[in-house]
Parts: C-alpha cells; structure tokens; sequence
C-alpha cells in the first residue's frame, strides 16, 4: 500500500514543479518516476492493476501533459480552463437572456472566446487591435462567413419550401452528360 502512496505523492511533486524547471526537465523526471513504477509493478502484488493503470493513462496524456511549464500563464489543470469556458458561457447567456449557447458564439466562437478571454486580463486601445498579418485576418474571416453560409444554407427549406423543392427537382432531371 505504500507503494503506491510513494507513487503517488512522487508523481505530485514533480508536476509541481517548485524549482519552476522547464517542461522538458520536468518531462525526464516524470517518465522517469513511469519506468521506475512499470519495474515496481511486477512485484506489486494486489497493486499490480492499479500501478500498470496509472502508467497507462499517464502514457496516455504525456504529448500535453508538459506544456504548462513552458508557456506562461497556461493553467496546469483543465479545470481552470473549463471554469473560464463556463463563466464565458455564463456571461453569455446572463447578457442574451438565453439558456442555452447563443447561435453567434456556436458560429463564431474561435474569434469570440479569445477575444472575451484576452479582455478579461486588460484594456486594449484602437491601435492594438488593428491585425498585424491582414492575409490571415483575411483567412480568418472567409473561415468565418463559410461557416456563417453554411448555416443560412440549411434555413432554405423553412423560409421557402417550394422553390427549395424546385431546386432540388431541377438538379435531379438536368441530364447526367452534355448533349
């Protein structure tokens, strides 16, 4: 039992990173603490499933389990991403009046989450907000209207039926090949 207590608190206090060691560092450590747990799991006994889990899931978020060390300000859990997602869901609804996500943050959400998130931390002037690389500005926006067209497109049979249906008549009797 103490095993896998060691195991654990070890584990913790890596990712904790008191030392403010870069993710790489901290990397080499914990898959260390994993190799070390995969030679203690044969002799485990009743701790053998638990231990060859723990390795298996950790294996299993390791491509992003580092980054938070890296990247400033990136929180270390999920947790502190899903509670800024949820009060932006929050704020959402409380300002709409809706209880579900509005329509516009589903359509335009990768521009307007980072927007709402980035003027939580400060106040931008006019100036700031000007795009730098116009062509992915410009990239960004053509994504943004397809997405946008795409939805008008599937309101066609609701707002008129019959020309849609005419439509759809026309496109299935034009002959397959030229004459």
């Amino acid at each position: 039992m103490n095993r896998g207590f060691d195991l654990v608190h070890r584990a913790a206090g890596i990712l904790k990173n008191q030392n403010a060691l870069a993710g790489s560092v901290v990397a080499d450590r914990y898959q260390t603490l994993i190799h070390d747990a995969s030679a203690q799991a044969a002799n485990a006994g009743k701790l053998k499933p638990a231990i060859e889990h723990f390795v298996k899931v950790t294996e299993s978020y390791r491509p992003g389990l580092f980054h938070c060390y890296d990247v400033a300000d990136l929180p270390r859990t999920n947790n502190v991403l899903e509670q800024l997602f949820g009060s932006t869901r929050h704020h959402e609804r409380r300002c709409t009046g809706r209880k579900v996500a509005s329509p516009s943050l589903v359509l335009r959400g990768s521009v307007r989450m980072v927007a709402g998130l980035g003027t939580r931390a400060r106040t931008y002037r006019g100036e700031e907000l000007a795009p730098e690389d116009i062509e992915s500005w410009r990239t960004v926006r053509i994504q943004l209207e397809h997405r946008r067209q795409t939805r008008v497109l599937r309101r066609r049979f609701r707002r008129n039926s019959v020309a849609y249906l005419h439509e759809l008549e026309d496109i299935l009797v034009k002959p397959a090949l030229p004459t």
